[in-house]
């Protein structure tokens, strides 16, 4: 399980926890009927948005959100690209064949197979591009539908807001039944904002974060990829690669940076 994931949660809940339970409010809070008013709510408008074809993969993503499993660092992928560049200098670019039938990673198969093919520099990269391009439409379409989720749920917890004071309207003579309805009134909001902040806006961050992670190692493989094609001495590659990091990691920096005040000239 990643850590992250287990430190907020464990965070997060025993922060609400620790709040309900000194304000002697946590059984207040357990309300069959404001949570399937708001959980199933939102799951049935989610089912209406999309469509089967895209909902399919919302349980694999969800796995790979608790269990994300090992993943390839730019390290590994440097040093694996410059094994490459390497043997392609000292046999032939004819033995790519072979690393193109034993690599597991995809994207670099279908690299060195255009290099094997023969095809030039520019629609190598073309169609590299295009593959991650519909790899990010199709990892932006799973964070969507969290981010979609997060916009019902608060919604749902106004609805039962809304049917909270209408049923305590209903029943202004019998007080003993309005501190029930009253409830679901509170707690549906609750639940509302808890689903939306909690479980589905930092599942869909998550998510986003390891497709962007994901899509980068795929960048480093195209220049990679197109420095092989030109048989580059491995210390040109290395050095290429590593500027590429530190230029990404760079604008990267420069994206969160705050803009700086201007500077006024006082006469």
């Amino acid at each position: 399980m990643d850590l992250m994931t287990l430190l907020g949660w464990t965070v997060g809940l025993g922060s609400i926890g620790w709040i309900l339970t000194e304000g002697g409010t946590i059984q207040f809070f357990i309300n069959t009927r404001a949570m399937v008013l708001v959980f199933g709510g939102t799951v049935g408008a989610t089912l209406i948005t999309y469509p089967w074809q895209t909902l399919k993969r919302v349980p694999i993503s969800m796995l790979m959100f608790i269990f994300p499993g090992r993943r390839e660092s730019a390290d590994s992928v440097m040093s694996r690209l410059l094994m490459l560049s390497n043997r392609a200098r000292r046999s032939s670019m004819d033995s790519l064949e072979m690393d193109m039938r034993a690599t597991k990673d995809h994207f670099l198969a279908n690299g060195l197979k255009m290099i094997a093919d023969g095809l030039p520099a520019n629609l190598i990269r073309s169609n590299l591009e295009k593959e991650i391009y519909f790899i990010r439409l199709r990892h932006s379409e799973i964070t969507n539908v969290f981010r979609n989720m997060a916009t019902y749920a608060p919604i749902f917890g106004l609805l039962g807001t809304l049917i909270g004071v209408v049923e305590v309207m209903m029943n202004l003579t019998d007080p003993r039944t309005m501190g029930m309805h009253m409830a679901v009134a509170m707690t549906a909001t609750f639940y509302g904002i808890f689903g939306a902040n909690f479980l589905f806006l930092p599942i869909a961050g998550k998510l986003q974060s390891y497709s962007e992670q994901e899509l980068f190692l795929k960048e480093v493989m195209i220049e990679g990829i197109l420095s092989i094609q030109r048989q580059e001495v491995p210390a040109i590659l290395s050095r290429r690669l590593e500027s590429y990091l530190n230029r990404r990691n760079r604008t990267k920096i420069q994206e969160t940076k705050p803009d700086a005040p201007e500077k006024r000239n006082v006469a």
